[in-house]
């Protein structure tokens, strides 16, 4: 596949395997607009751009995969919850769990030394405890995503790891193309997606 299919092909498995509730659709659409306000805020005031990135878009995001996507048997897609998370090419259930515990952490560390057990000067300290969450989380989001690419480098390949760096990126702006609808939706009583309406499982030739 070429960078432009496979990117198709990501999108796709994702939404049908991991985005089936409207709900969590909805949800995913606010969490875009969080996140795009989170882009344009990172040159302006990258404290806040980070909270916004977290603590909103971040938070409404894992809420909609956590507590709304059926975990049973996937009528649509003739798979088990297992399955799908063991071909997860991002982060699964399992591994967002690692994450979040990282980054609920952090805070917690910090407001327990200031210096961060030493790694921090200071004159960082001195920027206060809010500046220094964020720039954690910030280094954290970062990482995340350079630490999950070089691992789909060895395993899936280089192209599938840019692929998926450049998908997680751009999904705000995907998501609010895909997902400006659901409410839309929820408001006629329909709860989960079919599937059928808006992508092919490979691009036009």
């Amino acid at each position: 596949m070429t960078f432009a299919e496979e990117l198709h092909q990501q999108r796709w498995d994702d939404h049908r395997y991991y985005h089936h509730n409207r709900i969590n659709q909805s949800l995913h659409l606010l969490s875009a607009c969080c996140f795009i306000a989170s882009y344009l805020l990172l040159l302006i005031d990258p404290v806040v751009a980070v909270m916004i990135g977290w603590l909103l878009a971040m938070v409404l995001r894992q809420t909609g995969h956590f507590f709304f996507e059926p975990k049973t048997w996937d009528e649509v897609n003739q798979a088990s919850h297992e399955y799908k998370e063991s071909v997860k090419v991002g982060y699964n259930l399992q591994r967002k769990v690692v994450l979040l515990s990282i980054w609920l952490a952090l805070p917690v560390l910090l407001s327990l030394s200031p210096n961060l057990l030493g790694l921090l000067t200071e004159h960082q300290v001195g920027k206060g405890f809010l500046h220094n969450t964020a720039i954690l989380w910030f280094f954290t989001g970062v990482g995340a995503v350079l630490v999950r690419t070089v691992q789909l480098f060895f395993l899936k390949g280089v192209q599938s790891g840019l692929v998926w760096a450049t998908k997680i990126i751009t999904d705000p702006f995907h998501d609010i193309k895909i997902y400006h609808t659901a409410p839309l939706y929820l408001l006629k009583g329909e709860l989960y997606d079919d599937m059928s309406q808006w992508y092919r499982e490979r691009p036009a030739e």
